[in-house]
């Protein structure tokens, strides 16, 4: 096992992080969170979700944090998208770059995340992918709770890989997997990753999105590095979680990462005291400590 010279970090915070989040931040305040993800050099920016703001009030004015977002040629907005109406209104803004498909890997949790079991997800990600692909749209699709299922307990591998399997046979960009309640552990991870790759081929970007929940967030990135995943998702201060998976806390912080792939010599572009600044502004707005470690301990070594 080598670990990859370089990684992309996808920056979540605007959108993960914020949407299990009880204080409600303003558009210019959103806006101003992905001013710190672009002062620290972040190049992939999740910047909202288009779903019914009754159910995840926080995104509520999607459409406005779009309107807002410097115009930068060198990154790249992405929009979280859980249906064809949602991918209907990202298109309309003409400001994001790429499209976000989740679909689940348990059917329970497709019914309560977005409505849809595995199968008739599964099929409307097609729907969509193959639209994209005929505008030349880029859409990639994430496998939510690949590691486990808040309600379902464990989901087999297989499941994962079948799902996958059919969504590249779509053609999406990129295809994830999610930790989505931070149930996974590195060998599962390690395993799991390696057989996507092994199945999809290296032509398919991976991706990997992990939750904190059980403290082996960035030991899990890590293993996916291992892997050969070419992207880990990331949210400045370590804040988020899913308002429909029990007990989901946040991701894992951008900071953290950063700290770990800067001392394992994997190259990324983020600075880290741009992302620490971030956190910073983070705690009063939100009105609480955020999860980030490198905010308590700081970087080492100090120069």
């Amino acid at each position: 096992m080598q670990i990859a010279s370089t990684v992309t970090v996808m920056e979540v915070s605007p959108r993960d992080g914020l949407q299990n989040e009880d204080r409600m931040l303003s558009t210019e305040q959103k806006l101003q969170l992905v001013d710190y993800a672009l002062a620290a050099g972040c190049k992939r920016i999740e910047v909202t979700s288009f779903v019914h703001p009754k159910v995840v009030p926080q995104m509520a004015d999607a459409e406005a944090v779009c309107q807002g977002l410097p115009q930068r040629g060198d990154v790249t907005y992405t929009g979280l998208i859980l249906n064809q109406r949602g991918y209907e209104r990202l298109l309309a803004t003409e400001k994001i770059d790429e499209a976000g498909l989740v679909v689940p890997a348990s059917d329970t949790f497709g019914e309560r995340n977005q409505g849809l079991n595995i199968a008739d997800a599964v099929n409307m990600a097609c729907q969509v992918i193959n639209h994209g692909r005929t505008n030349h749209f880029p859409v990639q699709v994430t496998i939510a709770v690949a590691l486990g299922c808040p309600f379902e307990g464990e989901v087999a591998a297989g499941t994962v890989i079948d799902i996958a399997r059919s969504l590249a046979d779509a053609g999406p960009v990129e295809i994830a997997l999610a930790d989505t309640v931070g149930v996974g552990v590195p060998t599962q991870v390690f395993e799991l990753f390696a057989k996507l790759r092994e199945v999809l081929g290296e032509d398919m970007p991976l991706r990997a999105h992990f939750h904190d929940t059980r403290n082996t967030g960035i030991a899990n990135a890590y293993a996916a590095l291992l892997a050969g995943v070419d992207t880990l998702d990331a949210s400045i201060g370590g804040i988020g979680g899913c308002p429909f998976a029990p007990n989901a806390s946040g991701n894992i912080a951008t900071e953290d990462l950063v700290y770990m792939l800067n001392r394992s010599q994997v190259g990324h572009g983020v600075d880290l005291e741009g992302l620490l600044a971030g956190a910073r502004w983070l705690e009063p707005i939100l009105g609480k400590t955020v999860p980030s470690m490198l905010l308590k301990a700081g970087d080492f070594p100090r120069l």
